[in-house]
């Protein structure tokens, strides 16, 4: 941008002169370059280009090298895109937020969740854009969260780019805490459940602990499985399940609701900070995003006003205000941390919901549990590399049956749904989903007062939330203990 020339609210891109890719800008930010020629034009080590060869893929797990070109460019149709984005976004959080409205309050609960998830949206938004920009700078094709906050460092020409790794790190580090935690939350969920649905069949009750170690002994073959091909059958048909549990939690949920005064419009002071982690866990998929822009055949359809982000994102938002809405009208002070949980234990189609939702849950475990270890596995290869020595081939379940381990300790040392959701929505929820992409577009984009002041305001709530959130959660759990 010239000398002297004003900035009106607009973020633009700090390209470097070296970059020989042609682009355009709509709106604030640049437009990507058309995916086939990225995906086409790969920089081999000598300097050469080709589209023959190898294929680099930035996950959360690193580079990971194709060897078939053609199978690269087909990637997912919107359609396809906009399923994967919503299996993504709703979880075991949106199970939780009648929980949550309980502690902000019918009315409060409506428009903070509401809020929420346009602030994320947006989140989202400025991190796709960010990660095209430096996909533009940096002439690398495919960049996950970690690559994006680590290159947005690394491409500047101040102190920053001292920090590029340890962002990058952090990022990591935040991701491994999330996806371990929502392994925990699966565990619980699963058997909070289940002993519901045996208890109410006859069984004698036993402590939930003896229940969090059957379950966590039968994940662990399933989590041996390595290859994410293998899981799809499973997930196709966790589908199912959710889509027919979700019907029979909204027909119950709308039968015989009470009148709206009847519950409070904005709860007590003291469990708001409560309220707000657990609100946040449920938009905790934004670790997905660019994996799911990077496959589309159509990348731009995924942003703009009518695209695949907010089309996935409304329908998100409207099922989030449904669920919490209507469940804490219907059942108020009884609410249970699971929606699930609230249903009528005298009607074996609603103990079938629980079962479905279990069955989908622990299917989904092996797909959370992935992420973690594609992260960590590499990092113990290659320190083993550095000193020398070899690794015995069933090194790697090994580590997997001890994070299987570790997630079923921590399932026991706080089985309690709605603490775990709201703790792990606090410490690491507001970093990935809010925090962190308002950090990354000041850091990519040469931004005006006015985008300065709009990321402050959401860094700002994600601070608040952060803090407030972790500190009141925690006192909530020594408490309960």
């Amino acid at each position: 941008m010239p000398k002297g020339e004003s900035f009106s609210g607009e973020s633009t891109p700090l390209l470097s002169n070296s970059s020989s890719f042609e682009h355009e800008t709509i709106g604030d930010h640049l437009k990507q370059p058309n995916s086939i020629d990225i995906d086409r034009s790969i920089t081999c080590g000598d300097g050469t280009k080709t589209g023959k060869v190898e294929y680099e893929i930035f996950t959360a797990s690193g580079k990971h090298v194709l060897d078939q070109p053609e199978e690269v460019s087909t990637g997912t149709t919107n359609t396809e895109s906009l399923m994967h984005l919503l299996k993504c976004m709703i979880g075991t959080g949106v199970m939780g937020l009648p929980m949550a409205y309980k502690n902000g309050g019918l009315w409060m609960g409506l428009a903070v969740v509401s809020l929420m998830g346009v602030i994320c949206t947006h989140c989202m938004h400025i991190l796709v854009q960010s990660s095209n920009e430096l996909s533009i700078r940096t002439k690398k094709t495919h960049l996950d969260y970690a690559s994006v906050i680590e290159n947005a460092c690394d491409t500047r020409n101040d102190w920053m780019r001292n920090w590029s790794n340890s962002a990058k790190n952090l990022v990591n580090i935040l991701l491994i805490v999330t996806q371990l935690g929502i392994c925990c939350t699966y565990i619980v969920f699963v058997t909070d459940n289940i002993k519901q649905v045996l208890e109410q069949a006859g069984l004698v009750p036993i402590d939930s602990r003896i229940y969090v170690v059957i379950i966590s002994v039968l994940l662990v073959p399933y989590v041996i499985v390595k290859q994410l091909k293998t899981l799809a059958p499973f997930s196709a048909f966790a589908n199912v399940l959710n889509c027919i549990g979700f019907v029979l939690i909204l027909v119950n949920l709308f039968q015989d609701l009470p009148d709206y005064t009847e519950r409070p419009s904005v709860a007590d002071i003291g469990t708001i900070p409560l309220f707000f982690a657990q609100a946040l866990f449920a938009f905790e998929a934004i670790g997905m995003v660019l994996p799911l822009h990077m496959k589309m055949i159509d990348k731009p359809a995924f942003l703009g006003k009518a695209g695949v982000l907010n089309l996935g994102l409304t329908i998100t938002i409207a099922l989030y205000n449904a669920v919490g809405f209507y469940g804490f009208l219907k059942y108020g002070e009884d609410t249970q941390p699971s929606i699930t949980l609230n249903l009528p234990n005298d009607e074996w189609l609603y103990l079938s919901v629980k079962i479905m939702f279990s069955v989908s849950v622990y299917i989904t475990f092996a797909l959370q549990f992935y992420v973690p270890m594609t992260i960590l596995w590499p990092i113990i290869e290659h320190k083993a590399k550095a000193t020398g020595r070899l690794l015995p081939t069933y090194a790697e379940n090994v580590f997997r049956f001890l994070l299987v381990l570790l997630t079923c300790g921590l399932s026991a040392l706080v089985p309690h749904l709605d603490l775990l959701i709201a703790l792990i929505g606090a410490f690491a929820g507001t970093f990935l989903a809010i925090i962190l992409p308002a950090v990354i577009e000041l850091l990519t984009f040469q931004c005006s007062i006015t985008v300065w002041i709009k990321n402050g305001f959401i860094i700002g709530i994600g601070l608040t939330g952060f803090a407030t959130g972790t500190v009141t959660t925690i006192i909530e759990i020594i408490r309960t203990f």
